[in-house]
Formats: C-alpha cells, structure tokens, sequence
C-alpha cells in the first residue's frame, strides 16, 4: 500500500477552522504521516538529512497549507529551498523521487469563481500552482491535481465538516494501490468525489 506523508505549513493553526478541522480527520487512517513544520522547525533550522529520510520513506507527498499570497507560508519554500537539493531530488544523480507523487491540499480566502480570468485574482488557482507542478516535474515526480478549501474565511461549520470529510476520504484513496487509475487531469482532487458541494463554491461561493 502506499504511504503518504502530510507536509504541513501553518504559522497560526489555533486561529484556523478549516485546517484545524481538517486535521482531525487524520485519526485512525493507516499509512499516513503527519510532519507539522512549523511545530517540527520553530527557528527554520530544517534538518535535511530528517526530512529526505522522510521523503524516501513515503509515496505520496502532501503539501497542505494555506494559499498565502496565491503560494504557501514561508516555511514550505524553505523546505524546499533546502531538502530538494540538486544531485539528490534532480539533476544529475538526482533520482530519489522518481515516481513518487506529489500535491497541494489547500485553504482560499476567496472563492473559486475569483480565480478565473475574470474574476479578482485573474488567474486560476491551478496557473499560480504551477511552481509546485514544475518542481513535481524536475523531480521527476507525478503532480496531482490539488484539493482546494474555497472561501474558507465565510464558510460556516456544517460546510467545513463536508471538506472534512471529503479530506479523509481523499486520503484514503491516495493510499490505495489503485491511485495511480484515478483522474490525474481533473482540475481539482475535488473532483475525484461527490462535486455538489464544490461546484456550489466554484458558481457561487462567498469571496
């Protein structure tokens, strides 16, 4: 079966609903592991050796945070910045994560319909990840589509529980062998599962 690791990045977890909630969910599902960078590297002193070890470990790679300036927090660049390092995760020798899987599970302020080319933010929230889709590539890693949290600043409690539930469900599937069948060209991992509820946030989800 395939493990999964979950890379989380939240400067302010205790103010958060939505991650807070989600994280919940996490408890008695097998083969996953929770690694919360923050809580692991107060200082961003990141031991690489640890976090390679972790990554060799695992099958699928979670980056889960909030969508901070249409990227993640600080400490996921770093993270990056330092633990992908050249000759390792690419370049020449660098064949570590070949074939692993890699994805964002995120949080948005704002709606889905405020990241189109119309809307707000005038991109998709898909073109603002293509960094991490690229260094899923030069990784020579497989980029799933991200799972996406809309309009988590409105959204009340009984539509942050179905989120919750849509996240165990997900990665549950993402731990089976079978994964690799799923959809990887959906927009969003979202997809993958029941859409009413995520396609109400796309029409008409509050900014």
């Amino acid at each position: 079966m395939p493990r999964l690791l979950i890379l989380f990045a939240h400067p302010l977890l205790e103010k958060s609903r939505v991650h807070s909630r989600l994280i919940k969910e996490l408890k008695g599902l097998p083969d996953v592991t929770f690694h919360d960078l923050y809580e692991a590297y107060p200082d961003f002193d990141i031991n690489v050796p640890f976090e390679q070890s972790l990554l060799l470990r695992h099958d699928v790679i979670v980056m889960q945070h909030p969508f901070y300036w249409y990227s993640a927090p600080p400490i996921m660049k770093q993270w990056i910045d330092l633990v992908l390092e050249h000759g390792w995760a690419y370049g020449k020798g660098g064949t570590h994560l070949t074939g692993k899987m890699l994805c964002n599970f995120l949080s948005a302020g704002s709606s889905l319909s405020s990241y189109t080319n119309e809307g707000q933010h005038a991109y998709s929230i898909r073109q603002f990840l293509l960094p991490f889709q690229q260094t899923a590539a030069l990784c020579h890693m497989q980029y799933l589509p991200p799972f996406v949290v809309p309009g988590s600043h409105q959204l009340g409690k009984e539509m942050i529980a179905e989120y919750a539930s849509q996240y165990r469900q997900l990665l549950q599937m993402l731990t089976e062998t079978t994964v690799a069948t799923h959809d990887s060209t959906a927009t969003f991992l979202n997809d993958w599962l029941v859409p009413s509820i995520h396609t109400q946030a796309l029409t008409n989800g509050p900014e």
